[in-house]
């Protein structure tokens, strides 16, 4: 039912934002993980746009990095650019800095 959700959300966003395509956020499906999973996509422009934001979408990143931010990479590696700007969201969400690693 999640996935369900955050692909609606996805596709609403995509519609709203003139059919272009954007980047998905992984959640890892909200697991409880030991270590992170590098992002895919990098967040483009439209996801720092407040009026953008989505409440599902935004509480799955918020969730995520609330709960894993502190947690390394599982390939022992630094974030990715496509990290830092999914790192860079959730801070300009109101999120605290000191969550994550």
């Amino acid at each position: 039912m999640k996935k369900l959700i955050v692909l609606a959300a996805f596709a609403l966003a995509a519609c709203s934002t003139g059919g272009t395509a954007t980047a998905q956020f992984d959640d890892e499906q909200q697991s409880d993980i030991s270590c992170m999973k590098h992002q895919e996509q990098t967040p483009g422009k439209e996801y720092f746009d407040e009026g953008n934001w989505d409440t599902v979408v935004s509480l799955s990143i918020l969730r995520y990095y609330t709960s894993n931010g502190a947690k390394p990479y599982c390939d022992g590696r630094s974030a990715t650019e496509a990290d830092q700007g999914w790192r860079e969201l959730y801070v300009r969400m109101g999120a605290e800095q000191n969550n994550l690693r």
